[in-house]
């Protein structure tokens, strides 16, 4: 009897330690999964505060919404940035490391007198491209006319907002600057766009500030870096063969030839390539091959990201590359500033991106990221528009 018992309450004991066993396991269970859960809410609350600022109208709660998104991100765990993931977001918002920003002039500052230049750019969120091409326009046009207040505005309020939610930089946008412009007395605005043509953006300028024209005593817009686009593709002007020669010439200084030609004789190809564009100044891009042939740069090729001109398409130039003869192929932009698109869709490791595309096709790629706006020749040539306009103030 005794025995029996001993034998049931050991069963007992047994039973009970395995059942508390269990307890406790579901219980770590049940935690693990809350802590998951509640990750994944921080996360998507983050990324639908970035969502929300990635949009391309500024309103009245634009600064607030800026303020909120990067407080909710720096409140994140490491583990938790890695979930973010939105229509728009991901941690590379907030995360990925594009530079200096200190190191950028905004060019807000009111204080700007009579004579206003206002350099007009689409933007970038790549803080090292915005300081090495736009901003080096911006200084080099503010040394070449000290009389005259030169002053900053994007057309990209995505990227205004990005750079302000994630660096605490604010950068006008059109309305804002030609209302510093307006508070601030100006009396002569010239604009300088950064823009490489005549396309959609430069026309959604012009619409923009001729809204404002009655505002002050004249306004000169200057032509944008390719100048008058032209009727077709054989239709070329100074603008271009400036354009041409000095992206060339810093694409075979940046790759180590000491020439096209002996760049050529290695079988290497130089491939500039542009946004895009359905406008009808897709025209340009036509023209800026017809412009290197003229030049007789047989090595270099124009092609564009959105594949507009068609001839422009990444299928389409390494078609021609390779019945070239080439075998290697240098990347570069043809674009004022080397943010997104040089750094993803030109040289990135996505199977859409332009470098793995060539050497999928066999071809030994390099890539070189740099703007136009970083080029010297480049900023005198915006230098030139700008006289130009400012001349035609007095005419």
């Amino acid at each position: 009897m005794k025995k029996t018992l001993a034998l049931l309450l050991t069963a007992v004991m047994l039973l009970g330690a395995l059942t508390a066993c269990g307890s406790k396991n579901d219980n770590a269970a049940d935690d693990a999964q809350n802590t998951a859960d509640a990750d994944k809410a921080a996360a998507d609350h983050v990324a639908a505060l970035i969502d929300a600022i990635y949009v391309q109208e500024r309103t009245d709660e634009t600064d607030a919404q800026c303020e909120e998104a990067k407080a909710a991100w720096d409140a994140l765990t490491d583990a938790q940035k890695a979930m973010v993931e939105g229509e728009e977001a991901s941690p590379d918002y907030f995360g990925l490391d594009t530079g200096d920003a200190a190191l950028d002039d905004p060019r807000n500052q009111d204080g700007i007198g009579e004579n206003e230049l206002l350099v007009v750019s689409f933007g970038t969120s790549y803080n090292d491209s915005r300081v090495n091409d736009i901003k080096s326009i911006e200084d080099a046009l503010q040394e070449a006319y000290p009389d005259w207040s030169v002053r900053r505005a994007f057309t990209a309020q995505i990227i205004i907002n990005h750079i302000q939610a994630r660096d605490g930089e604010k950068i006008d946008n059109m309305t804002q600057a030609l209302e510093r412009a307006v508070a601030n007395g100006v009396k002569n605005l010239v604009v300088q766009p950064t823009h490489l043509m005549h396309g959609a953006e430069y026309d959604e300028m012009c619409a923009a500030i001729d809204a404002y024209r009655d505002n002050f005593d004249s306004v000169s817009i200057a032509e944008p870096l390719l100048g008058e686009v032209g009727s077709d593709a054989t239709v070329i002007n100074a603008d271009k063969e400036a354009v041409a020669k000095a992206v060339a010439a810093a694409a075979v200084e940046a790759s180590g030839f000491d020439s096209l030609e002996a760049a050529k004789e290695a079988g290497a190809a130089f491939v500039l390539l542009g946004h895009g564009t359905a406008h009808v100044a897709r025209v340009s891009y036509s023209q800026m091959s017809t412009q290197m042939q003229q030049l007789g740069y047989e090595n270099v090729f124009i092609g564009t990201v959105e594949g507009e001109p068609e001839e422009t398409a990444c299928e389409s130039v390494i078609e021609e590359v390779r019945a070239a003869g080439y075998t290697t192929v240098i990347l570069r932009p043809l674009m004022v500033v080397a943010g997104d698109h040089a750094n993803n869709d030109m040289a990135g490791s996505d199977d859409d991106s332009w470098k793995p595309m060539f050497e999928d096709a066999g071809f030994t790629v390099d890539c070189q990221i740099a703007g136009l706006g970083g080029i010297a020749d480049i900023q005198a040539l915006y230098i030139a528009h700008t006289q130009a306009a400012i001349d035609s103030l007095n005419a």
